[in-house]
């Protein structure tokens, strides 16, 4: 029996005041594939996101995640399902250090009881999957930092450490290189790719089509809320229908 899609999406539509921002989505993504979504400002992107990641409920259409129907599941069952995702802006406990900001996030996925009051100990479950994931994307070096004093770059990094931290299988990053001084993007493309490497799933909307490029299997274009083109990225930026809703409006 073949592998089902890590994740499906089919007619997926999201209606809001009488405006249509989502309108008529297909794609599937395949496990361990990586995909970009580009499209101009208000096309859909993060509504997008929204929607899989059950922050906005699909007017009408499907989102199945490894198999499961997820279309009107609470986002804390989409996460408990494997689904994980990032934010635009920074979503972190800046008092606390780096090493506690996964160590927190490991705990919600083990179970234990949260707690920032006790120091943690190199023997918990969670300070282990800590240390492991803060390795992963280079951060260890910086694990006693205070979060708040780090560079928007390694916040970054930092976000997808806690995101890991809960295991998931699909992971969704929304535009991870906002804000991100130039001189850390390429390190920032260095984690998620080696992210991705590690066999997770990856949707990533970027605006740095240059990194992008880089790191993705496929691209999806969004405009006004429909997908005007999915492929292979040479193929996308080559299309003339892509040039003119996009790439000739954003570069």
């Amino acid at each position: 029996m073949s592998q089902p899609p890590a994740l499906d999406i089919r007619s997926l539509r999201y209606a809001i005041g009488g405006a249509t921002i989502i309108d008529d989505v297909t794609f599937s993504v395949a496990p361990g594939e990586m995909l970009g979504v580009i499209g101009p400002n208000g096309a859909g992107k993060t509504t997008l996101f929204n929607l899989i990641s059950g922050i906005a409920v699909a007017s009408s259409g499907t989102i199945t995640l490894d198999g499961a129907d997820v279309t009107s599941a609470p986002v804390h069952r989409r996460a408990r399902a494997g689904l994980g995702r990032t934010f635009q802006t920074s979503s972190l406990f800046p008092a606390l250090s780096v090493a506690e900001n996964v160590r927190l996030a490991a705990q919600a996925r083990l179970g234990g009881a949260l707690s920032v009051v006790r120091a943690p100990r190199d023997s918990d479950a969670a300070s282990g999957v800590a240390a492991e994931r803060l390795a992963e994307v280079g951060l260890a070096h910086h694990a006693a930092t205070t979060a708040g004093v780090l560079s928007h770059g390694d916040k970054r990094k930092l976000e997808i450490a806690m995101l890991l931290a809960a295991d998931p299988a699909v992971i969704l990053l929304d535009e991870p290189m906002a804000g991100v001084a130039s001189g850390d993007v390429a390190g920032l493309g260095q984690v998620i790719r080696d992210v991705h490497r590690a066999g997770r799933t990856v949707l990533m909307v970027e605006h740095h089509l240059d990194v992008l490029l880089g790191l993705v299997d496929r691209v999806a274009v969004m405009h006004h809320g429909r997908l005007l083109a999915i492929g292979e990225p040479s193929e996308v930026v080559a299309d003339p229908a892509v040039q003119a809703a996009y790439l000739g409006e954003a570069v």
